[in-house]
């Protein structure tokens, strides 16, 4: 049951990032906080979700989760900071998709397609930078974040 929640959690997640850039109703900073923020959740609830089972992967979520909701919180409170942050701001959150592909590696060794979502986080977060790099444009970039909510969730729901 767990499981497809998180499943279902994920590709809601992912869905809502990728439906906000095409209303057009959000700025850089907002998307960019509201992505980092939802990957925070989705790091939450995973982490205690898996507590039982694997306590080292899911300290590993809580941590980055804890990182990630007080890094979101404080774009989306202290916007101007984003103009500051403007430049590592782009490939911070690609990075920390790559981080997450990683910690999703760690976590998923024993399920059938965790491998498959850790993959999926890095070569995401890769892209996100390169792109980013020549194209910031945020439909673009925060369509990649909640493209890789999306297959989590989808492989997730599989694995179940």
């Amino acid at each position: 049951m767990k499981s497809k929640f998180i499943s279902l959690l994920a590709i809601i997640l992912g869905l809502l990032i990728i439906i906000f850039p095409i209303m057009g109703i959000v700025g850089v900073a907002d998307l960019i906080a509201l992505s980092v923020l939802l990957i925070s959740v989705y790091l939450l609830v995973v982490g205690i979700a898996t507590i039982d089972y694997n306590k080292t992967g899911a300290i590993l979520d809580l941590a980055l989760g804890m990182i990630l909701l007080f890094l979101s919180i404080f774009l989306i409170f202290n916007p101007t900071m984003l103009g500051f942050l403007a430049e590592i701001t782009l490939y911070l959150a690609g990075i920390l998709l790559i981080i997450v592909g990683l910690v999703s590696l760690i976590n998923n060794r024993t399920s059938k397609y965790g491998f498959y979502i850790g993959i999926a986080g890095v070569v995401l977060g890769l892209l996100y930078i390169i792109i980013g790099s020549f194209v910031a444009n945020p439909i673009i970039l925060g369509t990649l974040i909640g493209l890789w909510l999306v297959i989590s969730g989808v492989l997730k729901l599989m694995d179940s």
